[in-house]
């Protein structure tokens, strides 16, 4: 049975499920399931609703909701969830955020910079209630840490509805269209369809925009470097990251890889003969002159082509997940593939 709030939340309700989360009272967590959409309910708006096209059930994840009105009160958990929100016009509805893990889009900067700051890394449940949210929107699994007190169920025993990025949904593959969906998913639950709408026309529009100026070129191999010195952490053939080189006029040499990322040995990476590095970028890995330093550094490296020719390409990790950045990717990442058709 879908999860009604038609309640407003209450100061006791949060202050019930602090009480219990601080006195140690196990809270499991929800199962997942790949389906993440939405569908409006018929039967005309329940008492009470006042927003256009409301009420609205929404399957996210295994969890299913169904919301009176959009959100008001908003953390997100991650920063690509926070800035997919800024391209939708909704900043006045984020209350807090956590886990910075990149340099965020120059056109959401000055709003981002605006919203508090629950967290370095991911908030304690504590502070997310302090908060008082209606609403959490995590980026990555671990955004409803079951360990660390932060399941879907702790949150939905507080009063407060949760949504996690569809990426993390138990997908197999990840492509940009999931991004697209994601897109419309957020807009038509926060009753901004439009705006979702034009976004990602603008989005498209990007993509089609660059695959046009580098159709033609020759598909340049690419490796991308996450992390790694005894191996190398890799994104594979499942990974969004495949996509954004594809479409920027290369292809990645581990793309039959199956899986999103994986580890892969450097007798791997001389064998496939890479003539570009993307070097993904993200707090906590080593940052990206390390990562240069560490690849020129490598007696087994020094005749791939990418190394000898020092051709490195940086892309913050956030920009090859799925939300608003991996159209703009396509982009960075096809100016450095191929700088002569963008001269």
């Amino acid at each position: 049975m879908p999860r009604t709030r038609s309640m407003p939340r209450r100061r006791p309700v949060r202050a019930a499920a602090l009480a219990l989360a601080l006195s140690g009272v196990l809270l499991t967590g929800c199962g997942a399931s790949p389906q993440s959409g939405t569908a409006r309910e018929g039967g005309g708006a329940k008492p009470g609703a006042s927003a256009e096209g409301f009420p609205l059930t929404v399957e996210n994840c295994g969890t299913r909701t169904t919301y009176d009105k959009p959100p008001s009160r908003v953390v997100t958990i991650h920063q690509h969830p926070a800035e997919l929100m800024l391209a939708l016009g909704l900043k006045d509805r984020i209350v807090g955020t956590a886990f910075p893990d990149s340099a965020v889009l120059p056109a959401f900067r000055e709003d981002f910079a605006a919203i508090p700051e629950l967290a370095k890394k991911e908030p304690s449940f504590e502070s997310v209630l302090n908060a008082e949210p209606d609403f959490v929107y995590g980026g990555y699994a671990s955004a409803f840490a079951e360990k660390e007190g932060r399941s879907r169920k702790a949150f939905a025993d507080a009063g407060i509805d949760t949504y996690l990025n569809r990426e993390y949904c138990g997908k197999k593959k990840v492509a940009m269209t999931d991004t697209y969906d994601e897109i419309r998913a957020i807009g038509s639950l926060f009753g901004v369809e439009e705006r979702a709408d034009a976004l990602v026309a603008d989005l498209q529009g990007r993509v089609a925009k660059t695959a046009a100026t580098v159709k033609g070129a020759p598909a340049l191999p690419v490796f991308v470097y996450d992390s790694g010195d005894k191996s190398a952490f890799t994104a594979g053939g499942k990974s969004l990251g495949t996509e954004v080189i594809r479409l920027a006029g290369g292809t990645n040499v581990f793309a039959d890889l199956d899986d999103v990322f994986g580890d892969v040995s450097w007798e791997q990476v001389v064998a496939r003969k890479p003539e570009v590095i993307a070097i993904y970028d993200y707090a906590g890995a080593g940052n990206v002159e390390q990562k240069k330093k560490f690849l020129l550094a490598q007696p087994a490296l020094a005749d791939v082509p990418a190394v000898k020719n020092k051709r490195f390409v940086v892309l913050p990790l956030t920009a090859t997940l799925v939300g608003v950045r991996a159209p703009y990717a396509v982009e960075d990442l096809a100016r450095g593939l191929h700088p002569e058709r963008f001269r």
